[in-house]
C-alpha cells in the first residue's frame, strides 16, 4: 500500500495526482494552516477521496477530522492520548499512531490504534525534530511485534519498497517521493508497481 502524507502548503490537485496514480490512504498533514482552512480543505478533498475508495485522515488534530468528516486521524506520540481519540472518534475510524521505538509499541493501547506508522527509517529533512532512525533491522522488529499493521515512514523512497516489503510492512508512507516528483501522478504509480510487484 502507498500511503501519501501531504506536504505543508499543499493544494488539491497534488492529491488527486496520487489518487490518480493509486495511493491507497491520504493522509491531509499541515503544520502551518489553521483548523479552519484545513477543515475547508479536508471537506473539499473528502468526495475525491471517496470516489477513488480511499480514506482521507488527518495528521494531529482532532478536531478538523471530527469537523470535516474525515475518515480518521493519525497521531504523533505527543499529539494526545490515543484512548481519547478512539472514544472521540467512535469505534469505526481509523486511528493512525506514530511509533518510534519498541518502547512506545509495548506502551500502545491496541485495541485503540488501526494502524501504526513505524520509523523514521531513514534521516528525513521533512521532518527535522525526528526520533532516532530505527534502520532496517530496527523497523523489522517493531513490525514483527505490533498487534497491528504497520507501514513504514521516514526518509523512504522507491528503492527502499523490497526490503520494506521483507520486513513485513503493510505499506510505505511518503511524502517528498510524490510531492517533490516532476511528475506527481507518475511517482505514485511507480511506487504502487513496485510494492505490488516486490
Amino acid at each position: 500500500m502507498i500511503y501519501f502524507v501531504t506536504p505543508d502548503g499543499c493544494d488539491d490537485a497534488l492529491v488527486r495526482a496520487a489518487l490518480r496514480g493509486g495511493a491507497a490512504m491520504i493522509q491531509l498533514r499541515d503544520k502551518t494552516a489553521t483548523d479552519a482552512d484545513m477543515t475547508a480543505q479536508a471537506r473539499r478533498l473528502l468526495p475525491l477521496c471517496r470516489a477513488a475508495g480511499v480514506p482521507l485522515i488527518v495528521n494531529d488534530r482532532l478536531s478538523v477530522a471530527l469537523d470535516s468528516g474525515a475518515d480518521g486521524l493519525h497521531i504523533g506520540q505527543g499529539d494526545g492520548d490515543p484512548e481519547q481519540a478512539r472514544a472521540a472518534l467512535g469505534p469505526d475510524r481509523h486511528l493512525g499512531l506514530s511509533i518510534e521505538t519498541a518502547a512506545q509499541l509495548a506502551a500502545m493501547p491496541a485495541h485503540a490504534i488501526s494502524l501504526i506508522g513505524a520509523g523514521p527509517v531513514h534521516a528525513t529533512a521533512t521532518k527535522p525534530d525526528h526520533a532516532a532512525p530505527l534502520g532496517l533491522q530496527g523497523l523489522a522488529q517493531v513490525v514483527a511485534a505490533s498487534p497491528v499493521p504497520a507501514v513504514a515512514i521516514g526518509g523512504v523512497g522507491l528503492a527502499d519498497i523490497p526490503a520494506l516489503k521483507r520486513a513485513g510492512c503493510a505499506g510505505i508512507a511518503v511524502v517528498s517521493a510524490i510531492a517533490a516528483a516532476p511528475d506527481p501522478e507518475h511517482a505514485t504509480r511507480e511506487l504502487v508497481d513496485a510494492w505490488r510487484h516486490a
